[in-house]
């Protein structure tokens, strides 16, 4: 369809439909934007953050910094970026992307894990997304992760493996649990699936989630990747759970 004409069948469109804040569903602009309010309630990560999981940090400086988190439990990954702060807004819209089947949202959020994830990410970089286990995935219908390292691999033009890994147990919620027992959770619970072992051998991953909060997971899933033969692990979440969130 020329140009001409799409650009007229979103006019109209938007005369029928107008745009809608993708959080409250005021009018707004463009589509998949942000009402002022909204915009103002959302945490997006700019400026000084950790270089290993895309906390932000106060402050100015100069070179990689990590958060304190990350210093006392160093990461099995190499870098890792987040979009978001776990709070206001963005939570909002984490959860209803989650648990509310608002898949109209994968898009725009998608979109903002792809700038934030843009420096992680060469021509050569595998994108996947961290994996439900079978029955949590027949309940929910879909991965979400799956949905946001779509949108991640399609603007970064990489290749995309949604189901490189696997959970080899449905481990209980880690909602409530400590740090330490977060970590034991997932131990041993991912692997690469056998048939994808050659095609990130020698590559570098960049696996994706929704939210960060201990990093239990994504090191469960980098390990995992790396013991598979990957040349180096990176990590992308939408939000991250931050102690000043």
């Amino acid at each position: 369809m020329p140009a001409a004409i799409r650009a007229a069948a979103l006019q109209l469109l938007h005369v029928v439909l107008p745009p809608r804040c993708i959080a409250c569903g005021a009018a707004v602009a463009t589509d998949f934007g942000l009402c002022g309010p909204c915009w103002s309630e959302t945490g997006f990560i700019t400026g000084l953050a950790c270089d290993a999981c895309g906390a932000p940090l106060p402050g100015e400086a100069e070179g990689q910094v990590q958060c304190d988190d990350c210093l006392a439990t160093p990461r099995p990954w190499a870098q890792g970026r987040a979009a978001l702060r776990y709070a206001g807004t963005g939570r909002q819209l984490v959860l209803a992307l989650k648990h509310g089947d608002r898949l109209d949202l994968a898009r725009p959020l998608g979109g903002w894990l792809a700038r934030a994830a843009a420096p992680l990410l060469s021509a050569e970089t595998i994108v996947a997304p961290v994996p439900l286990h079978r029955l949590r995935l027949i309940r929910r219908r879909y991965n979400q992760a799956a949905l946001l390292s779509r949108e991640v691999a399609r603007a970064a033009g990489g290749r995309h493996l949604p189901d490189l890994l696997v959970r080899l147990r449905a481990t209980p919620s880690q909602d409530g649990r400590s740090p330490a027992e977060r970590f034991a959770n997932l131990e041993g619970a991912l692997a690469v699936r056998a048939r994808h072992a050659a095609a990130i051998a020698g590559r570098p991953v960049l696996i994706v989630d929704d939210v960060m909060t201990t990093g239990a997971t994504l090191a469960a899933a980098a390990q995992a990747v790396l013991e598979a033969g990957a040349a180096q692990v990176s990590v992308a979440v939408l939000a991250r759970v931050a102690k000043d969130a």
